[in-house]
C-alpha cells in the first residue's frame, strides 16, 4: 500500500519515547543484532538520546509517514569515518519507507565518505544501502549483544 507522504523532521526529546519503544521488538533486535546491552532500560535510552540531540557531529531526523513517526535516521561519528543508522517501526517494513527516508536524508547530510554496516543476514536493510547507492566495501566480526554471539556485519560505503 502506497503512502501519501514519507518526511523526514528534526527529531525531538517528544520522540524519543516512542522510538524506545519501535527498538524493543525481538525481531527487529535480532536483525539489527548490535544493540546496547541496556536496550530494554528505558531510562538509559532516554538518557543516551537526549544526550545526543545535544552533539553537533549527530544528525537525527525522525521519519514521518502520512503523520505517523515511524523511525528514524541518523549520521553519527565514530573514530572519524561518518556512519548512518537508521531503526523502522516493523509496521512500515517492505513498504519501502527505509529506502526513501534515506535518500532524502542523503540530500541533508553532506559528509562523505558515508559508511552503513549490517548484519549478514539482515536482506532488507542491505536491499536499502544497495538501492541508495552503497557498495558493499568489506567485512567485520562483532559481538551481537541482541544474539549474544559474535557475528558476521557487512561494510558499505557511499561516496
Amino acid at each position: 500500500m502506497p503512502h501519501k507522504s514519507i518526511q523526514l523532521r528534526p527529531t525531538t526529546e517528544v520522540d524519543l519515547a516512542h522510538l524506545f519503544r519501535f527498538q524493543l521488538d525481538e525481531e527487529a533486535a535480532y536483525l539489527a543484532a548490535f544493540m546496547p546491552k541496556d536496550h530494554t532500560d528505558q531510562a538509559a535510552y532516554l538518557a543516551k538520546y537526549r544526550r545526543f540531540l545535544l552533539d553537533p557531529t549527530i544528525h537525527m531526523q525522525s521519519i514521518v509517514v502520512d503523520e505517523e513517526l515511524a523511525g528514524s535516521i541518523a549520521k553519527f561519528e565514530i573514530e572519524g569515518d561518518a556512519e548512518i543508522t537508521y531503526w523502522l517501526d516493523r509496521h512500515f517494513w517492505g513498504r519501502g519507507v527505509a529506502t526513501a527516508a534515506l535518500r532524502s536524508f542523503l540530500q541533508l547530510e553532506p559528509a562523505r565518505p558515508l559508511f552503513g554496516r549490517v548484519a549478514f543476514d539482515n536482506f532488507g536493510s542491505q536491499k536499502v544501502l544497495t538501492n541508495c547507492g552503497f557498495r558493499k566495501v568489506g567485512t567485520d566480526k562483532g559481538f551481537a549483544s541482541a544474539r549474544q554471539v559474535e557475528i558476521e556485519e557487512f561494510i558499505y560505503q557511499l561516496l
